[in-house]
């Protein structure tokens, strides 16, 4: 199992939402998760510089956590 060390938010988003209408409306339902959980929204910017495009590793762990997804499944997805 190796982790990349970012990752694409489309490409997040596409694995989270499957059965969402577009990327962008996918982004806006992770960005509503994110900002529904302030103690997420603290965790991220914490591991490290939220980029515009991608999450780093540490980023992409604590989002898979608090959706209960490990990273096996979601690479599964």
């Amino acid at each position: 199992m190796i982790i990349p060390r970012t990752i694409l938010k489309q490409d997040l988003v596409k694995k989270l939402y499957p059965n969402s209408i577009s990327i962008k409306s996918a982004m806006q339902q992770l960005r509503r998760e994110i900002d529904i959980c302030p103690a997420l929204k603290e965790k991220i910017a914490h591991a490290g510089r939220t980029r515009y495009h991608y999450y780093n590793k540490q980023q992409l762990l604590l989002i898979l956590e608090h959706f209960s997804i490990s990273f096996e499944e979601f690479e599964k997805l």
